[in-house]
Order: C-alpha cells, then sequence, then structure tokens
C-alpha cells in the first residue's frame, strides 16, 4: 500500500494546511519560484517514488500562474515515479468557459481538463463545478463535491428563523441547487430569472416565487463582481423579504465586490474556504467563512486512509461483527481462513481496537465521522497508522 502525501501549491496554503492537519498528516516539501523572465520552477523537497500524491491548488489568485504552477507539480510528481497523482482543485479555473455559446468562442473549461491530463494527474478533486458537465471533459476519474452539507448546517445553526424563509436561486442554472437544499430544509423556493447584455452586467430581473415576510436566502455557486447578487438582493427586498442572506461556495469577490456588498442590505454574505478570504474580510464585516476543509478531507481522502465517509452502516456493522468473531476464535483452529484471521488481528492489534470501539459507542452512521476522529487521535498514541485501515479490510476484500 502507498503511503500518502500532500503538497500545497501557492494559491490557498491555509485549506491544505487545515487538511493535513485533520488527517495527522504532515504537508510535503515543495518550493516554488520564479525566474526573472516570470517563468514558474517547481523543486519537490522529498521523494515521492511510488506514493499516492496529493496536490492541493485552488483556482484563485494569480490564477493563469497558479495554474502553471500546478500542471509543473503534477508533471514534476509523475516523472519522479509518483504510484498516482492527484489535482485537488477546490475551485476549478475557467469553469464558467464551458461551453461554445457563441461563433468563435473558446471551451477553455476542457482546455485545462486536456493539459491536467496531459500533465499526468490520474484523478482529478474539485467543488461545486459551474457545470457540472465540466466532468466529461476528462478521460480521467473526477470527485465533484458539493457545498450542500455545509450550507444547511449553516443556516440551521445561524438563522433562527430558518424554518420560515425561502431559499432563492440568483439565476435559472441554480435551481436545481436551490431546490435540493429547500427539500432538505422543507422550505419553499423561489428563483430569479436574469437577462444580460454583456458579462457581469445584468439587465433585467424578474423573480419567480413568494419572499413577502420571509427570510430570503440566495444560493450559488460563485460570485464574482457581486452584481448579480447584489441586485438580486434589492430585488428580494423590494418584493417584502424580511431579510436577505447570501451563501456562495466560491468567493472571488473580485473589482469592486467588496464595496458592493457593504453598500447591498445583507444580514451575511457567507462563502466556503475554498478561495482564502481573510483580506477580504477585513474590509468587509458582512462576508463570514463557512470552512470546507472538512468535506474535502471526508470525501477526498477519508477513503483512502480509513473510508469510513463511504462506508454503508450496514457494512461498518458486518466488519465489527468478523472482528469480535475472529478475536473469540479458537487460536488452535488451523484452517486457512483462521490463518489468515489471526495474521490480522497480530498486525493490527485488533484486541485492542474493538477494546476501543465499544468504548466510543458508535451507535448509527451519523456516529461514523467523530469515531474516526476520536480513533486517529488514539491510533497516533497507541497503535500505527495503517492499523485502522487495516481494521476495515476484511480478508480476500478492501474497502
Amino acid at each position: 500500500m502507498p503511503n500518502i502525501k500532500i503538497f500545497s501549491g501557492s494559491s490557498h496554503q491555509d485549506l491544505s494546511q487545515k487538511i493535513a492537519d485533520r488527517l495527522g498528516l504532515e504537508l510535503g516539501k515543495v518550493v516554488t519560484k520564479k525566474f526573472s523572465n516570470q517563468e514558474t520552477c517547481v523543486e519537490i523537497g522529498e521523494s515521492v517514488r511510488g506514493e499516492d500524491v496529493y496536490i492541493v491548488q485552488s483556482g484563485c489568485g494569480e490564477i493563469n500562474d497558479n495554474l502553471m504552477e500546478l500542471l509543473i507539480m503534477i508533471n514534476a510528481c509523475k516523472i519522479a515515479s509518483a504510484s498516482r497523482v492527484t489535482a485537488v482543485i477546490p475551485c476549478f479555473p475557467y469553469a464558467r468557459q464551458d461551453k461554445k455559446d457563441k461563433s468563435r468562442a473558446p471551451i477553455s473549461a476542457k482546455l485545462v481538463a486536456n493539459m491536467l491530463s496531459v500533465a499526468g494527474a490520474d484523478h482529478i478533486i474539485t467543488m461545486d463545478l459551474h457545470a457540472s458537465q465540466i466532468q466529461g471533459f476528462f478521460d480521467i476519474p473526477v470527485d465533484n463535491l458539493y457545498a450542500e452539507p455545509a450550507v444547511l448546517k449553516w443556516i440551521k445553526e445561524n438563522i433562527a428563523e430558518w424554518k420560515n424563509c425561502t431559499i432563492v436561486s440568483p439565476d435559472a442554472g441554480g435551481a436545481k441547487r436551490v431546490t435540493s437544499i429547500a427539500d432538505r430544509l422543507n422550505v419553499d423556493f423561489a428563483l430569479i430569472h436574469k437577462e444580460r447584455k454583456k458579462a457581469n452586467e445584468v439587465d433585467r430581473m424578474v423573480l419567480v416565487g413568494d419572499v413577502k415576510d420571509r427570510v430570503a436566502i440566495l444560493v450559488d455557486d460563485m460570485a464574482d463582481t457581486c452584481g448579480t447578487i447584489c441586485h438580486a438582493a434589492d430585488k428580494l427586498v423590494s418584493a417584502g423579504a424580511t431579510k436577505v442572506y447570501a451563501i456562495l461556495t466560491h468567493g472571488i469577490f473580485s473589482g469592486p465586490a467588496i464595496s458592493r456588498i457593504n453598500n447591498a442590505c445583507f444580514e451575511a454574505v457567507v462563502v466556503t474556504n475554498t478561495i482564502p478570504q481573510e483580506d477580504k474580510m477585513k474590509h468587509c464585516s458582512k462576508i463570514q467563512a463557512c470552512l470546507s476543509s472538512l468535506s474535502f478531507t471526508r470525501h477526498c481522502f477519508g477513503f483512502l486512509l480509513w473510508p469510513l465517509s463511504f462506508i454503508p452502516w450496514e457494512r461498518f456493522t458486518k466488519v465489527l461483527a468478523f472482528r469480535k468473531l475472529e478475536r473469540s476464535s479458537d487460536s488452535t483452529d488451523s484452517s486457512p481462513h483462521t490463518v489468515i484471521r489471526s495474521r490480522t488481528s497480530r498486525s493490527v492489534h485488533a484486541g485492542a481496537l474493538l477494546q476501543f470501539w465499544d468504548s466510543i459507542m458508535v451507535t448509527s452512521a451519523d456516529d461514523l465521522w467523530p469515531a474516526w476522529q476520536a480513533a486517529r487521535d488514539h491510533e497516533n498514541r497507541k497503535l500505527k497508522f495503517k492499523s485502522l485501515r487495516a481494521f476495515f479490510c476484511l480478508p480476500g476484500q478492501c474497502i
């Protein structure tokens, strides 16, 4: 089983560090610099031969430089004999250029997909693609994660009147996202139809749905100059909304975005941390961060280190039952299956692990992730790092 190494690009080192911390790993050593002619140079500071490499680089900041840096890092690891290279791209660059909507328009998202594949990426992990069909641009596996769990959690914990709210999409393209959240909360939804004359400029907005005397929550995948969501907020207030919130996966906030948010009638503008927001939060008190590092840890890396995020509850209980039977089996039985079981028991300290699982009272699927965090801390003190993964691999099969 190859070891896992996580490297961070220049775009979002804080997110990379949070992911590594949650996994109990150290970030890999990498040095990036520019030559005098502004060419990017990357030096991987440790061996990756035979390793499972993850490179975290978000499509933000100096996007073109960061994209080139990511491509070079992927290629550097690949030609250094890494077993597999996964690009973790929280905010996918050029995602809005996903179709040919007029003559001679490029499909830049497809070009980026080709570049990542040619550089040597074996797997792509991203969050809330602007258009889900971008997954089809790749010939390699793509995991498109969703911010919906973090959005639901924030709404329930921070909006007291959430049961009397309406989830609003600022455009028709986000209707599916909004209806999914509204269904989970059992509340109404609405959408705003917008007509554009040119990019980043909205000509006319029409509200479809009722927000009168309700809390309106705008939900979208990204906001760039924030013209759309600010005009949408004004439209919702004029339609009778008592409060307006905006929840965004990717807060790009370029150009006049900050001043527009400050002048708009938002109670709060909530974003995930797929893009660094610290500097912008200093200039706009309405911006709040809703962490997505937990989602990336659970869904991007958890299934490799210890896949509780993806284990059905029935499977989980089956494995525990097997290990308990294994512990109580007669050690003198020389059948092949018993030999395999006893060998596995010795290698993973099954008795200690079973005692630990009994002590933390895992009783439902909702307990699995807290259990993983507790088990990781327990393992760091008493057990080898690979023990938990081996514990959940039955003879002849691996989760």
